[in-house]
């Protein structure tokens, strides 16, 4: 039987998930394909390695990417070393020498993902990235291929595990952040340096991925709001779930007319948000859409099987698109309407015990003079005669930020978070679709 042969660039943890994938599902593949898929070369660091793997003696193990080009009739080389450089190199190189590519690299996809695209236009052959989102959501599919009609006005996503986790283990077991961190770390849902992550470009770069597929182009980056969960105290969230608040690190997109919008910050939830109840590694999308509503996705956003899944279909729907005949799809957007009503934050301030009742006197009269509502409010006692006093406000935006921009310095402790709640869409159709 006639095989499609395959070239794995990195034999990592998404490595060695994609090539164990292929061998336990192989009965399964050769059905759906028609064709058997043999794994013929592997580029990796290290030929001498010792690894946990059983690899079939025909493979090539190489460390030059070169003998790679060499080989005849490659039908996929699949992308899994991560960065920008060498990966985009191969890429291309690969695309020219007249293989498809199925990449999970986030990062160079958010950089270069636009000239990649077009190379592969030019050469004819196609550029699947749908693990670099999410993992095993099918989210890049679905905006690709199953929203042909309908044009999407909005996305909020929790696209990373590693913070989705700490900030649940923080609530759920009253530890300090750097307490999740530790535990996230021993259980292999951290990496050593995990700056990527709680500082938010992991997020930022999957939705950068997302703004190029949805509106073929980004917003600026530089005027992306950008912050991650390093300042985050219990407290924070103690006092949030008093009011039925749950903080999430979420990344949004849309756009108000001519201008983009797209944050990745943590922003608290409340229960009438899909987004909610997504917990621990979790991922989840929720997708605006003028006909179908809501769409609500959840699943497993990282790890080698996950990441292993999107792949694998990936491979899957290109081999089939392409005996088919299918062209590849865009998606249609509609910008929406600028927002320009009330907004809603949850803010926060530390005080020592002789201060609190007169800054919050202070505080609430700034509210008045600023025109925004405070709807509750709440404090708890910290060690050392200390209190932390959460309010939740509302106000115009433009109001908001004068307001903050007059009181930063003069309160220690000071954060606010948004609040998003997603009630105007509650009458919205709420199909659901779990990965």
């Amino acid at each position: 039987m006639e095989s499609i042969k395959v070239v794995l660039l990195g034999l990592g943890t998404v490595g060695k998930g994609v090539y164990e994938t292929i061998q336990t599902h192989q009965t399964q593949l050769q059905a759906v394909l028609g064709k058997k898929i043999e794994v013929v070369a592997i580029l990796v660091k290290n030929k001498e390695k010792k690894r946990e793997i059983d690899l079939d003696p025909s493979v090539i193990l190489t460390t030059d990417y070169v003998d790679i080009l060499q080989l005849p009739e490659i039908d996929f080389v699949i992308e899994m070393i991560g960065g920008i450089e060498p990966a985009r190199t191969y890429i291309e190189q690969s695309l020219t020498k007249g293989c498809h590519v199925i990449t999970a690299n986030k990062e160079l996809m958010a950089f270069h993902g636009k000239e990649l695209r077009k190379i592969a236009e030019q050469t004819g052959f196609q550029l699947a990235y749908e693990a670099s989102v999410a993992g095993a959501i099918p989210v890049i599919r679905t905006l690709q291929e199953l929203l042909q009609v309908n044009h999407i006005t909005k996305i909020e996503a929790i696209l990373n595990g590693t913070t989705n986790y700490i900030l649940t283990q923080m609530r759920k077991g009253k530890i300090s952040f750097e307490q999740a961190l530790m535990e996230a770390k021993e259980k292999g849902y951290a990496e050593a340096d995990p700056s990527n992550d709680i500082e938010g470009w992991d997020a930022f770069f999957k939705l950068m991925v997302l703004s190029d597929l949805v509106f073929d182009e980004q917003p600026n980056w530089n005027h992306v709001d950008r912050s991650g969960i390093e300042q985050v105290l219990i407290e924070d969230l103690t006092l949030a779930e008093q009011f039925g608040l749950r903080l999430k690190l979420i990344g949004s997109l849309y756009k108000n007319h001519d201008r983009w919008e797209a944050k990745v910050k943590p922003t608290f939830l409340s229960k009438s948000h899909p987004l909610y109840y997504v917990e621990g590694v979790e991922n989840g999308i929720v997708i605006e859409t003028d006909l179908a509503g809501r769409l609500f996705f959840q699943g497993s956003g990282a790890g080698s099987l996950a990441t292993a899944s999107a792949i694998i279909e990936d491979l899957v729907n290109v081999w089939q698109r392409q005996k088919l005949g299918v062209p590849k799809r865009g998606v249609k957007w509609k910008a929406i309407a600028e927002h320009k009503g009330d907004q809603s934050y949850w803010f926060v301030i530390q005080s020592k015990q002789k201060h609190r009742k007169n800054e919050d006197l202070l505080l609430k009269n700034s509210f008045q003079q600023f025109g925004i509502t405070i709807h509750a409010s709440e404090w708890i006692e910290l060690p050392n005669q200390e209190y932390t006093t959460g309010y939740v406000i509302s106000g115009r935006g433009d109001d908001i930020k004068k307001f903050l921009y007059q009181v930063e310095k003069q309160y220690w402790g000071l954060k606010w978070y948004p609040i998003s709640t997603w009630q105007e869409q509650e009458e919205k159709s709420k199909r659901k679709v779990y990965a």
